[in-house]
């Protein structure tokens, strides 16, 4: 772990954390926290030597140029930023990063370790798949957490997957053998619309950190961006009756899906309309 200044002491603090890559359709969820490091004015804390964990044929290091025109050069790795919300009761510690090629238990290690020092109280780790969910509908997020208290306080069921998975769940099993509640919350990503970026979906999922935070996150352009993004598919589905007739298709079915949304469902989304809308007015 190659750290930029002394370790702070945080107050409260929640780790949240979203890889490129497999977990990472339409970059979504890598979205979410570059937005979060953005309105929340994070500032860079740490992070971890790639050289252990990366293979540079498969994630090569970028060439750029700078303000000042100046060429640079960064390299595959997970970083680490603080933000600290004065209208929050806890500061918040925001993992940006690229799924790693080779070593995830150490990997891992490193991020729970630096986790247990810095008296994490939480881990959300944010992913995105691509699905049959149709662009003209909600985008659905799953949640799943492994603390049975934090499932029934945010409505959360267990999770019945079986398969492969990424390492967003590695990294919340881990948490879990460690005795930190971890949370993670996957949004589904049209599957004809995986380019990035995905801004209804990288909202969605700041929608469920507010509910993990109780406070409401700054959208900024997001929503702008959003209505952009669906009116551009819209004009694309258009051109080709064949496509139009598969979103019907993938819209008919979202909707018998949600005629069995339950009230608890539905209480929890007027709360967070309530919470946003005062937070604004």
């Amino acid at each position: 772990m190659i750290e930029s200044e002394s370790r702070p002491t945080l107050v409260n603090p929640i780790m949240l954390a979203a890889f490129e890559g497999w977990n990472d359709a339409g970059e979504a969820a890598s979205g979410a926290i570059a937005h979060l490091c953005e309105v929340w004015d994070a500032t860079d804390f740490a992070e971890i030597d790639p050289e252990e964990y990366y293979d540079y044929q498969v994630n090569r290091p970028n060439v750029a140029f700078d303000e000042n025109g100046a060429r640079t050069l960064t390299w595959p790795t997970t970083s680490f930023h603080i933000a600290r919300l004065p209208l929050a009761s806890r500061d918040v510690i925001l993992v940006q990063g690229v799924e790693p090629n080779m070593r995830w238990k150490q990997f891992t290690a490193e991020i729970v370790t630096l986790a247990q020092s810095l008296g994490v109280e939480m881990v959300v780790t944010l992913g995105a798949l691509l699905s049959d969910s149709p662009h003209t509908r909600p985008v659905p997020v799953t949640g799943t957490s492994t603390d049975n208290e934090v499932s029934t306080r945010l409505g959360l069921e267990p999770s019945r997957y079986e398969g492969p998975t990424g390492i967003v769940g590695v990294i919340q099993e881990a948490c879990h053998r460690a005795g930190i509640p971890a949370v993670s919350f996957w949004a589904a990503v049209p599957h004809y619309a995986a380019a990035p970026p995905s801004p209804k979906a990288t909202m969605a999922l700041l929608q469920h950190v507010e509910d993990v935070l109780d406070m409401p996150v700054p959208m900024g352009d997001l929503t702008d961006d959003s209505r952009a993004w669906a009116a551009g598919i819209d004009e694309m589905v258009q051109e080709d009756e064949d496509f139009a007739g598969h979103v019907r298709d993938l819209e008919e079915a979202r909707d018998d899906d949600m005629a069995d949304v339950s009230g608890d469902t539905i209480a929890r989304e007027f709360e967070r309309y309530l919470r946003r809308h005062g937070s604004e007015g």
